[in-house]
């Protein structure tokens, strides 16, 4: 008999109607042959209300009590589940998450799974219960109630899912799928049939409600295939798996993130360690760290620039000012008036052309680009916050993204079913469910790199800059634009084959004279290399790791730009083979495939 785990969000669950319908929508799923269990949210707004009620006894509740208080909710709604799939004349069993043996950390408000029992869920289910799991909350050690935060529900659901291998997670919601972009933000967003996890992890990161980003990184993990569906209709949905849609498209999603802030610090020395003491600085005061860009230096100085959450700014400067004392050296400026556009897509691999294109009807809409930063599935820039709109839906339109796709399931994609994750699993409750894992680290020594230093800041720079050198036939790979130590200049450096780094330099420096640069630099010897895996979404953890074994090793790092699912780095190609070595011992405790460790 299969398995299924069904979640229900707040606006699922919202009324005693809602409630008997996704019990409708349970029964009907039992009645075809599978188990099942439910995940839950608390009713439509009642956290927001439970936060409000906090409030009103004190600015400052602790976080322990917070969890007390915001579990109920969800207890609510389970017991309500399971009275009206009673009322139907079904068998159900509603639980905690400390009844089921979800087991997290002792970080209340925001605590991560280590470990779940799926004994007592399995023996329920096995006497024909259909079994509601209370989403968003665990318990800890001391048996102190945790909750997991933003989309907790979510998360709870693929967790189970992952662990009981269930044949699919569906995620019912008051979408019917998974879209383009933001419907709200763009009516003419179309819906996805098929989704790939490192698709939808960018995605889920760059601010796409419909799922969020830790429940994407179990589903990757465990290979859970997720189907978000409607809660109200019996439309197809979208699906979540390993593999992209089939599509001639490059780019499957464009998203808009909100509510960011640029800080650029400038001017510190280029040495072994310098960017690890200012990411070590911020990681300790836990701040979100997005898009990090750091450029090559000039005169003995780099730039490292890089995003966090407007309401993380005031620490984040604090802990950099630190920083920036203790190295006796560099300045920080900040901007807390931009938002980041992205478009994703696993075509970008196989077609080139994607970041010129996008540069391009930016530059055709008059929007200027602040900030550059590729990998191999995504391309972001940073704009002005009055820009973000019109950017998101040129950047949208540019890549037809409007246009519906036909449908070609008419059930699950080919494939898309729990493969045998047993090692993978016991690997990862070993270290921790929700903590860091690698795929591989790579180097790349096939590429040169190419820089112009105090390119004007005006819109369609960066578009001229790639059209021409896609007019020479040299394809692009890595591209990193930030603010550098000249106020009103950027430097732009990218990547290109090894043979054809004169070529690129040959067309930089003419373009450098037209724009009256300050000039133009190239390296044929570099290493690239890439830290791939899932539970990247703390850009911060990654790179700083990244940066602390470099410096151990006197390693210098020329370039860095990452994603959800890649950080990237550039240093000299001497040093390649020993960076890779480097790396492979820092992260030895994270790859798969090895011991787990401390």
């Amino acid at each position: 008999m299969s398995l299924i785990v069904q979640k229900f969000g707040g606006t699922s669950v919202a009324n005693p109607e809602m409630i008997l319908a996704a019990a409708r929508k349970a029964i009907r799923a039992q009645q075809q042959g599978n188990q099942v269990v439910m995940v839950v949210s608390a009713m439509g707004k009642q956290t927001d209300q439970l936060v409000d009620l906090a409030s009103q006894i004190t600015d400052r509740p602790s976080a322990r009590e917070m969890d007390m208080l915001l579990s109920t909710g969800e207890q609510v709604s389970v017991a309500l589940m399971a009275m009206a799939i009673h009322s139907l004349g079904y068998q159900a069993v509603s639980l905690t998450g400390a009844q089921i043996g979800i087991r997290t950390d002792a970080s209340h408000t925001k605590a991560r799974i280590l470990s779940i029992s799926t004994d007592r869920l399995q023996h329920l289910l096995d006497q024909g219960n259909i079994v509601i799991a209370a989403g968003f909350q665990g318990i800890d050690e001391n048996m102190n109630i945790t909750t997991l935060g933003r989309g907790g529900s979510d998360t709870t659901a693929v967790a189970l899912a992952a662990v009981i291998r269930a044949q699919s997670c569906e995620i019912f919601t008051d979408v019917d799928g998974v879209y383009t972009t933001d419907p709200r933000l763009l009516p003419e967003a179309s819906m996805l049939e098929q989704i790939s996890y490192d698709e939808m992890l960018e995605l889920a990161s760059l601010g796409a409600s419909v799922m969020h980003n830790r429940s994407i990184e179990f589903a990757k993990k465990y290979g859970v295939p997720i189907h978000v569906r409607s809660a109200t209709s019996d439309a197809p949905g979208s699906w979540i798996t390993s593999q992209p849609c089939p599509s001639e498209r490059p780019v499957c999603g464009a998203a808009l993130t909100k509510d960011e802030a640029r800080i650029s610090v400038l001017g510190i020395p280029d040495e072994p360690g310098m960017s690890l003491q200012v990411f070590s600085a911020v990681a300790a005061r836990q701040v979100t760290v997005d898009m990090i860009v750091q450029n090559i230096s000039e005169q003995g100085h780099a730039d490292l620039s890089f995003t966090v959450p407007c309401n993380e700014l005031e620490t984040a400067l604090a802990a950099i000012e630190e920083a920036l004392a203790s190295l006796g050296a560099g300045r920080v400026t900040y901007d807390e008036h931009v938002c980041k556009v992205s478009v994703v897509g696993l075509g970008m691999a196989e077609q080139t052309g994607v970041a010129e294109k996008m540069f391009a009807i930016l530059a055709a809409h008059d929007i200027n680009i602040q900030m550059i930063s590729t990998s191999e599935i995504k391309v972001s820039v940073l704009v002005d916050q009055d820009a973000a709109i019109p950017a998101l839906r040129a950047a949208h339109r540019a890549f037809e993204l409007e246009q519906d796709l036909p449908r070609r399931l008419t059930g699950p994609p080919p494939g898309a079913v729990v493969a045998d994750a047993a090692d993978v699993a016991e690997q990862l409750q070993e270290i921790g469910m929700e903590e860091l894992v690698l795929d591989d680290i790579t180097l790349d020594t096939t590429q040169g790199r190419v820089t112009i230093s105090g390119l004007p800041d005006i819109p369609g720079v960066a578009t001229r800059v790639f059209h021409e050198i896609a007019a020479g036939g040299i394809v692009v790979d890595m591209i990193v634009q930030g603010h550098d130590s000249h106020a009103e200049d950027a430097s732009l450096s990218f990547t290109v084959p090894r043979e054809h780094v004169a070529a690129a330099a040959e067309i930089a420096e003419r373009l450098s004279q037209e724009f009256s640069c300050r000039g133009v630099s190239s390296w044929s010897d570099i290493a690239k290399l890439s830290v791939s895996g899932v539970g990247l979404r703390s850009n911060t953890r990654v790179a700083v790791r990244t940066f602390r074994a470099l410096a151990k090793a006197g390693i210098n790092v020329d370039m860095v730009s990452t994603s959800e699912v890649r950080v990237n780095v550039v240093v000299d190609g001497s040093s390649g083979s020993r960076a890779l070595e480097s790396l492979r011992k820092a992260f030895a405790d994270r790859l798969q495939g090895t011991d787990a460790g401390n």
